[in-house]
């Protein structure tokens, strides 16, 4: 909360209007300074000076909360998932895509990235009745991959006893608000100016695709003791929103190259890429381009990656589910997984990010019903079915 802006804390307007005069605009610019130099920044006596912290440190930093009590505005005010109506999946993430959290999917480009987000944003139109959340959606695409005629299609092929009724592809398509910001200061505003815009139109989902186009130029631009501040301040305000308005928040992020083991985060990690062959390592060295901070700041990671001749949702980071991974294929109506069974990942390959070099995803003709990890990471055939055999190139689609 230190980023929390003073200007939104409904301060008394006599405090209110002497900090913004001094220039002091967010929660660390007061509660940074010692006592004495804030009196003679503010110049006032001490009570003032202190008067200005304790206000300021009762709203910026909330109040706790016991278990009980959070379970209780759960039951009342529901749990606000956001079902990907990807059966495996949802379990996996008890019952979807959590609201109040950032959840960031990362992954190469061309795998299917962005048709998850038009999908999750589709559901979020739809009636409760249909598993939707009955709200409004707003689509910050800073890629220009965001296709009304793709939803479309996805809903057709997904929802074809809706979308038969007259009018409600187009009803649907218009609860939708596409931000198309061409920098990061226009990005800026755009969050600056959305808490009020999200409770005021009934907004349940934020997609933002993807985060990392909009930071690469930035970062590259600043200087190395700064790289990382365009990054914090987005991430804090983007978390500030999903906790503010209680919606989920889902952000895109893409992967860089890593050739060293500084893609070795974890302890765990250190020591085990000497039993992979050298393809094996070959794959792994992909991380995600927002980096570590990132990373630790994110709720959920779903991280999409191909590897033995299939496309895979691997749920790398979240506080309620196993490691696990799905198999999964693009098709008319979207993401399709080809087992709802997660495939146990073991710990080194859960913060990998594996792809293939010049080996696109390929999809199956025949949906395997019993899918073996070992078969799976092996291309083996399935004992109860040819799904290996009957493999067929797939076309790139956007990610």
């Amino acid at each position: 909360m230190a980023n929390k802006l003073v200007s939104e804390m409904r301060l008394p307007p006599h405090l209110a209007h002497l900090l913004a005069a001094r220039r002091l605009t967010t929660a660390k610019d007061v509660l940074s300074l010692p006592e004495v130099e804030l009196m003679g920044v503010l110049d006032s006596g001490i009570h003032t000076a202190r008067a200005a912290v304790a206000h300021v440190s009762e709203i910026a930093c909330p109040p706790y909360q016991t278990a009980l009590a959070l379970l209780e505005a759960v039951r009342l005010r529901g749990d606000g998932r956001l079902a990907t109506t990807l059966r495996g999946l949802d379990e996996a993430l008890r019952g979807g895509i959590p609201a109040g959290k950032l959840t960031e999917i990362v992954g190469p480009s061309g795998i299917g990235k962005t048709q998850f987000c038009l999908k999750l944003a589709l559901l979020a139109t739809l009636p409760e009745c249909y598993g939707g959340l009955n709200g409004r959606v707003v689509y910050i695409d800073t890629e220009s991959k965001f296709s009304s005629r793709r939803m479309i299609e996805i809903g057709e092929k997904s929802f074809p006893q809706i979308f038969r009724q007259e009018g409600l592809a187009q009803k649907m398509a218009g609860r939708i608000l596409v931000l198309r910001p061409t920098s990061l200061s226009d990005f800026t505003k755009s969050l600056e100016q959305m808490k009020v815009t999200l409770l005021q139109n009934d907004v349940k989902l934020l997609v933002v695709d993807s985060m990392a186009a909009l930071m690469s130029s930035e970062i590259e631009k600043s200087v190395t003791g700064l790289r990382q501040h365009p990054l914090r301040w987005s991430l804090s305000f983007l978390k500030s929103i999903a906790e503010f308005s209680q919606i989920p928040v889902v952000v895109t992020n893409q992967v860089r190259s890593q050739s060293s083991d500084d893609g070795y985060h974890y302890s765990f990690e250190v020591g085990k890429k000497d039993g992979t062959n050298s393809a094996e390592r070959l794959e792994s060295h992909l991380i995600a381009a927002l980096g570590i901070q990132w990373a630790h700041a994110v709720t959920i990671r779903l991280v999409f990656e191909a590897h033995s001749g299939h496309r895979f949702i691997k749920v790398a980071k979240s506080p309620m589910s196993p490691a696990v991974a799905f198999p999964f294929t693009v098709e008319s109506s979207g993401i399709i997984l080809l087992t709802d069974e997660g495939i146990c990942v073991p710990g080194p390959e859960i913060t990998s990010i594996r792809f293939q070099g010049g080996v696109r995803p390929a999809s199956v003709r025949r949906r395997c019903h019993k899918i073996n990890a070992m078969q799976v990471r092996t291309g083996g055939a399935c004992g109860d079915c040819t799904w290996s055999s009957t493999m067929v190139g797939q076309p790139a689609l956007s990610s």
